[in-house]
């Protein structure tokens, strides 16, 4: 299975920023840009890649004892940037030093189980709205995000989120993501 860990915003915070991007998406030049879907709208912590099924268990122990070493924090979605001109996204306001943690935390989990994950040392908190082949500019489009700011939510859960790729030469055809497992952060203090 392809997997990452993840925080999925809540259906309010995606509500509000689903707003903010239908304005973007009937801007000049954003039919040249490949939208991200909204179910799809999640902050990754560690991307691992192909894991082996006989893995998941122990990979998902370990992610249960990082989310119960972590405690519920406060985040929201706000403002927004660019990689190149290749990914627009909106970044993240609140305690984004917890997030960072949560993100170490389950970069460890999976080492810990046997699996070779990037590195996260300069995680940068993003979740990814459209990605373009560079002939379309992001700049606007990040400026145009950068007074959006939503409202405030705390971070309850760790999440398991397998990916599966679109079949290859199928137009419009998008990622899908399923939650597969949850742990609640449960520190206290």
């Amino acid at each position: 299975m392809r997997l990452f860990a993840a925080v999925l915003p809540p259906d309010e915070a995606m509500a509000e920023l689903g707003r903010a991007v239908d304005q973007l998406t009937g801007s000049e030049g954003a039919e040249g840009l490949r939208w991200t879907g909204r179910p799809g709208w999640h902050f990754t912590l560690a991307f691992y890649g192909e894991v082996p099924d006989e893995t998941v268990p122990e990979l998902s122990r370990r992610l249960e004892r990082a989310a119960a070493r972590t405690a519920p924090f406060p985040l929201a979605l706000r403002g927004g940037g660019h990689f190149g001109d290749r990914a627009l996204w909106v970044g993240a306001s609140g305690d984004v030093a917890a997030l960072r943690r949560l993100a170490g935390r389950a970069g460890a989990a999976a080492r810990k189980a046997g699996l070779d994950t990037e590195d996260h040392r300069h995680y940068r908190p993003h979740l990814t709205l459209a990605r373009g082949s560079g002939a379309v500019h992001l700049t606007p489009y990040a400026a145009a995000l950068d007074t959006f700011t939503g409202e405030q939510w705390t971070v309850g859960e760790l999440a398991l989120v397998r990916s599966r790729l679109p079949t290859s030469g199928v137009r419009g055809e998008r990622p899908r993501y399923e939650k597969v497992g949850g742990w609640p952060l449960s520190a206290t203090g």
